[in-house]
């Protein structure tokens, strides 16, 4: 049988959805770049008949840069003291909630490093006030909390928590995040799924060290977890990292584990991130053409924005209305509408 008789019926397979082994999806990301096209097409298939046609459009506010953790590959660590910190006031995160609420968006974000001095107690505060003022559906995604923390956002109307998994080798786990533990993160992944948030994981594609086999088993725990939303997205080294330097232009290999994630998953939700604007002028547009289904635009105020710097080189220049003006091109350029609905998963 040629690879191409082989490719057929291994993506055949997976479009209908029949179980893929660690071995077939090695097999998907590996082949020759001639047979991408086939299967972003087959992913944007199965996209349209889980999920349909809409994109939806979250806001996300990025509250604080400061960040207790140390990762190799993150240009908020701990020790790069070259980075400008802030921290919103409440007042500030309330008023760009307001200004979402006012542009139509049902879903917030709110992202932060991993910054305990936003209590458990202001967070809540802040979730009620949010929710009482905008009536918005609210996304968390500030790190590893306890199961107390958690079940009190639950309880003060947080609907939805992002907690990418990054990968799930322990040993590139360990070597990228030093001090944290993957058993610890995917403690708190499954007490959130518990307690009932639609719950949210990923990846970063490209990072160094990493091999096809561990992509394999990142898509297999996104299947097993039957995670709500899926984050994945490029490694791009920031030069204030220990990382600075390695380059990284592979769209395709990200773009190719988006494809696969959506004939694993089916029905969730997938972001086309910024961070692939940021390899690609297009980016986002073949994300989305790949089997994503979500776009962001930042709310964060100005003044903040540039300094939450995970990764150099941001795409999404310009206020959020121009933003929006963009992605609503960008749509319909590719035959598809944005979506201001809260964009909740088929069935959930």
């Amino acid at each position: 049988m040629s690879i191409s008789d082989k490719f057929e019926k291994l993506l055949t397979k997976a479009e209908n959805g029949e179980s893929l082994t660690r071995e077939d999806i090695v097999n998907l990301l590996k082949l020759p770049g001639d047979y991408s096209p086939a299967l972003f097409a087959a992913a944007d298939r199965v996209r349209k008949e889980n999920v349909g046609d809409e994109i939806f459009l979250h806001g996300i506010i990025k509250f604080s840069n400061y960040c207790e953790r140390n990762c190799l590959y993150c240009g908020l660590r701990k020790n790069n003291e070259k980075l400008s910190r802030y921290r919103m006031t409440d007042d500030e995160i309330i008023n760009a909630a307001q200004e979402i609420k006012n542009s139509r968006i049902s879903t917030v974000v709110l992202q932060s490093g991993e910054d305990s001095s936003y209590s458990t107690d202001r967070i809540c505060r802040l979730i009620e006030q949010i929710k009482k003022e905008t009536g918005l559906i609210i996304t968390l995604s500030i790190g590893e909390r306890s199961a107390d923390d958690v079940q009190l956002f639950l309880q003060s109307g947080v609907n939805r928590y992002l907690l990418k998994q990054e990968t799930v080798s322990p040993e590139l786990y360990k070597y990228l995040r030093p001090g944290c533990q993957l058993d610890k993160r995917m403690q708190c992944l499954r007490s959130l799924q518990l307690l009932g948030f639609e719950t949210g994981t990923g990846n970063i594609v490209g990072l160094p060290g990493q091999t096809l086999e561990i992509l394999a088993d990142d898509l297999l725990f996104m299947k097993q977890f039957d995670s709500g939303m899926l984050g994945i997205g490029p490694f791009i080294a920031h030069p204030d990292t220990p990382f600075a330097g390695i380059e990284n232009d592979d769209i395709e290999m990200t773009l190719r584990v988006l494809a696969v994630a959506r004939l694993l998953t089916r029905d969730t939700n997938i972001p086309a991130t910024t961070a692939l604007g940021t390899l690609h002028p297009q980016g986002r547009l073949l994300a989305l053409q790949a089997g994503a289904n979500v776009v962001m635009t930042d709310f964060t105020p100005e003044i903040y924005k540039m300094r939450y710097d995970i990764h150099p080189g941001k795409s999404d220049v310009g206020s959020a209305s121009e933003i929006i003006i963009r992605l609503e091109k960008e749509s319909q350029s590719i035959g598809r509408a944005l979506s201001y609905s809260p964009g909740h998963r088929p069935g959930k």
